[in-house]
């Protein structure tokens, strides 16, 4: 099969289209035919070597893919299999959860990370929707338990995770502050913020706390460093500060930076628990790869972003597709800022 192989860390051109052997599936694994991959930017951290897990190269790096099953898992595996229903079969329509596998032609993976999709869910949809869509559910109402009339900030609220959670966010009716680059404000009016942040230039701690004077309910940041801190600062009581990323320490050049990434993690606030008490403040982090031990509460979970896509609640938006062999291309794109919402890599 071709596959795109990360050579070595660092910059995009680092990718190789390699001819490499098929996946062996074990015995509880799913092989997947792959249509379609979602690109995120915690793919360009493992490119860079940054990302928790990385493996040292050559590796496939990726989360996610859509596709068809093309080698059912010989056994269930685990309980939570049994819950999924029916076993899968060949020929099976499914998107799947993937560890630094997934930019190939054919992908193998544990059953129970493997769901099945509507017929009506283009593949492209469907690997755009696991990883950002589960964050962003995940972070909000399963950790952050919002309610109506709550109010969050949405760093990179064009992004994939971040029109995610605006997305969410209007099903839910919060109320939503979103940051982003001078040339995406207007494209956050259309989508539904109610306070587009214009990030190069508003103050976001003082733009947050002239609306919300009290502070608010819920920031989610994926920078790190000193932007951790300020998210801090716009928080209220009950307040609850979401990192799931840390993308502060990425260079602009797409190479891997130690002094990058020390700078940031010391700009990171040190939290103290008797503070954080005394203000009633969370911290919660997610790491969707983490999760995936806890398959059935992730099947839940998209379970009911499945609903909420076949009511229109939601859409995934797809910014930019990418044949596969061009992922340098597709990484560059959302290295440099460009991207609105999700960008998909397409496999012939």
């Amino acid at each position: 099969m071709k596959a795109m192989i990360v050579a070595r860390y660092g910059a995009p051109e680092n990718f190789q289209l390699s001819e490499v052997p098929d996946p062996a599936p074990k015995t509880d694994e799913v092989l997947i035919r792959v249509r379609a991959i979602g690109v995120n930017f915690a793919d360009l951290l493992q490119r860079m070597g940054v990302y928790p897990g990385t493996p040292k190269p050559p590796f496939v790096p990726g989360f996610e893919v859509a596709g068809i099953v093309e080698r059912a898992a010989a056994s269930a595996g685990t309980a939570s299999d049994a819950e999924a229903g029916p076993p899968l079969r060949v020929g099976d329509r499914v998107v799947a959860l993937t560890s630094f596998n997934a930019y190939a032609e054919l992908a193998a993976t544990r059953s129970s990370n493997v769901f099945r999709i509507p017929d009506a869910l283009p593949f492209e949809d469907a690997a755009a929707l696991p990883v950002v869509y589960l964050t962003a559910f995940h972070s909000m109402f399963k950790m952050g338990n919002l309610e109506r009339g709550d109010r969050i900030l949405i760093h990179g609220a064009a992004g994939g995770v971040g029109i995610a959670a605006v997305q969410l966010a209007k099903s839910r009716g919060l109320v939503i502050f979103g940051s982003a680059g001078p040339s995406k404000q207007e494209y956050l009016r259309t989508i539904g913020v109610d306070y587009p942040i214009d990030y190069t230039r508003d103050d976001i701690v003082e733009t947050v706390r002239r609306i919300a004077p009290d502070g608010i309910e819920m920031v989610m940041d994926p920078i790190g460093g000193k932007s951790w801190a300020r998210s801090v600062e716009c928080l209220g009581p009950t307040g609850r500060l979401v990192v799931y990323g840390f993308s502060a320490a990425a260079g602009p050049s797409g190479k891997r930076s130690l002094w990058r990434g020390g700078r940031a993690l010391m700009q990171s606030p040190k939290f103290s628990l008797l503070e954080m008490m005394r203000k009633n403040l969370t911290v919660i982090g997610v790491q969707l790869g983490q999760l995936q031990r806890r398959a059935g509460l992730l099947r839940g979970e998209l379970g009911e972003i499945f609903q909420m896509y076949a009511a229109g609640e939601i859409k995934p938006v797809i910014g930019k597709t990418f044949p596969l062999a061009e992922a340098a291309a597709a990484h560059r794109y959302i290295q440099e800022r460009q991207n609105i919402g999700k960008v998909v890599l397409q496999v012939a």
